[in-house]
């Protein structure tokens, strides 16, 4: 009899797949669109439904202590930074 996967297991599986998801629904929408202004509202609704389930799984990382809030801020100011240099997503 096989044991059923543990907490990381599901945790990890999940947060996978619904990264999946994400990157699925954005593939969907590249394909459609040229521009953010011309996206529908029910393209923006999916995509903010997989962003929400992304956002809830990395939620539940931190609450079950893979890290904190506060290292997430440090490391996503780290990616602005490198963002500014190498894209145009950032102006400031």
């Amino acid at each position: 009899m096989s044991s059923p996967i543990n907490q990381l297991q599901q945790l990890m599986t999940i947060t996978m797949e619904e990264c999946g998801e994400l990157t699925q629904e954005c593939s969907k929408i590249m394909r459609k669109y040229y521009v953010l202004d011309d996206i529908d509202d029910e393209d923006i609704d999916k995509l903010k439904k997989e962003a929400a389930d992304v956002y809830a799984m990395i939620q539940l990382m931190i609450h079950n202590g893979l890290f904190d809030y506060v290292e997430l801020e440090v490391n996503a100011k780290k990616k602005r930074k490198k963002l500014k240099k190498w894209s145009t997503l950032i102006d400031e």
